[in-house]
C-alpha cells in the first residue's frame, strides 16, 4: 500500500505547449517521433496554453512574434515554466545580426532553462525536462 501511494506522488506528467518559429519545430521533431516518443516519458503536448505546465519556445523570435509569446505566457496558469530551446533563443543564433530578431529570450519572458544546440539533441531535451521535473518536485 505504501508503494502505491509513493508511485502516485512520483507519477506526474509535464504538459507542454510549444511555440516555434521558423526552423524551431525541427528541433523537437525527433523527440515527438516513434524512436524517442516523449509521451512515454510523461511529456504531454497540449493544444491550449491554459492547460500547460511548461512553455517551450524554439527558433528565433522577431519583434512581432515575441508579443504573441508573451501573451501565451500570460495565459498559462502559474507557476509557469519556460524552456528556451536552441541557440536562437539564447543569442539570436545565426540571425544574431538581424535588426528584427531578439537576441535573448529572457529579456522578454522569464526563462527557467535553456537547452543549447542547433538543433539540440533529443538527449539534451530529455535531460532538460528531467531537470524541470526535479524543480517541480521540490
Amino acid at each position: 500500500m505504501k508503494e502505491a501511494k509513493k508511485m502516485k506522488r512520483l507519477v506526474k506528467s509535464i504538459w507542454i505547449f510549444n511555440w516555434f518559429n521558423s526552423c524551431g519545430f525541427t528541433e523537437i521533431l525527433p523527440v515527438i517521433g516513434s524512436r524517442w516518443d516523449m509521451e512515454r516519458f510523461g511529456i504531454i503536448p497540449v493544444a491550449s496554453p491554459r492547460h500547460a505546465d511548461c512553455l517551450i519556445i524554439g527558433g528565433y523570435q522577431t519583434e512581432k512574434s515575441i508579443k504573441r509569446a508573451q501573451r501565451i505566457y500570460r495565459q498559462m496558469p502559474k507557476p509557469a515554466i519556460v524552456i528556451g530551446l536552441g541557440s536562437c533563443s539564447m543569442s539570436g543564433g545565426m540571425y544574431w545580426d538581424s535588426y528584427n530578431t531578439i537576441k535573448r529570450l529572457s529579456d522578454y519572458i522569464p526563462v527557467d532553462l535553456y537547452i543549447p544546440g542547433c538543433p539540440p539533441r533529443p538527449e539534451a531535451i530529455f535531460r532538460g525536462i528531467m531537470k524541470i521535473t526535479e524543480m517541480v518536485k521540490k
